[in-house]
């Protein structure tokens, strides 16, 4: 069994970037300048963007944060992502989700320009990944392509079992690990909440990813040998022994699963990690147009 070591990756793609973009101030080129919108104070959200905002300054982006308390309007929120889209000192940006439940989300999501969208949520942007056309890639799956390239993980011809069929992740992995790219060619099996008899699928897959939100869903009756499983799930659980109260638990019971795995990753230090990897990647290609000229 080997770990996927997601933090690991990240910091190196984190130095790639730092290089390039150190090379770009040195060109006399603007600085990458990303932007986060956050609504409330929701623990996991703080945390997240307050991760973003570190790691800007690490490889040498410009950040802003734009903070709205829960009972803002939806109309001053839809104000806000309009002003984003017109200022041109901000390349990409992103409304932290989920948002309160009296803001229309979609709404929100496809007034942000389809070339500032860094989060990769825009129909259009989603569109294009299903065509194979340039794109921002949603974050996550973004960087769960990325982890299997680093490991040389082989996918095609692979049975491929994604738990969770969320817009974030994973319908967008679903259609990533099956389409005719040197990381996909997988056989996928879409599973949910309705899925009869999971644990046939499961027990065929070559590849699991799990992304439901369901701490130590996926157990060691599931999988076969060898599997490789990517672990997406980031719940907070309470616990009396941690000091600030609660643990992170991943959606695989991992100390039943790990020792059937070929290729795991945990959580924390998995996939988590490689989310604002690839956010910043996806800014960098905003600043340099690349996608949007």
């Amino acid at each position: 069994m080997q770990l996927i070591d997601g933090k690991k990756i990240s910091i190196q793609i984190q130095e790639q970037i730092a290089l390039e973009v150190k090379q770009m101030l040195l060109a006399g080129k603007k600085q990458p300048h990303l932007a986060a919108v956050l609504v409330g104070n929701d623990g996991g959200s703080e945390t997240y963007v307050a991760n973003k905002i570190k790691t800007c300054e690490k490889v040498g982006f410009k950040s802003t944060l734009i903070r709205h308390p829960e009972y803002v309007t939806e109309e001053k929120l839809l104000q806000t992502v309009i002003d984003l889209n017109n200022n041109n000192d901000v390349d990409g940006f992103i409304v932290q989700l989920p948002l309160p439940r009296h803001i229309n989300e979609q709404k929100v999501l496809e007034t942000i320009l389809p070339s500032k969208d860094v989060d990769g949520f825009h129909p259009i942007n989603v569109g294009r990944m299903v065509l194979n056309l340039p794109c921002y890639v949603s974050a996550t799956p973004y960087g769960i392509v990325q982890l299997l390239e680093k490991y040389n993980i082989q996918t095609s011809g692979k049975n491929c079992v994604v738990i969770g069929r969320s817009h974030i992740v994973g319908s967008p992995m679903s259609i990533l690990m099956a389409k005719n790219t040197s990381l996909g060619n997988c056989t996928v099996t879409l599973c949910h909440s309705k899925t009869e008899n999971l644990i046939n699928h499961t027990k065929q897959a070559d590849i699991i990813i799990c992304a439901l939100g369901s701490p130590e869903f996926l157990k060691a009756d599931m999988v076969k040998e060898g599997v490789v499983v990517i672990d997406v799930g980031t719940t907070r659980v309470e616990s009396t022994s941690a000091k600030n109260g609660f643990v992170l638990k991943g959606d695989v019971k991992f100390d039943e699963v790990a020792p059937k795995c070929s290729f795991i990753t945990p959580v924390p230090g998995g996939v988590g990690p490689m989310t604002i990897a690839s956010l910043l990647k996806n800014t960098l290609l905003a600043a340099k147009k690349e996608i949007y000229s």
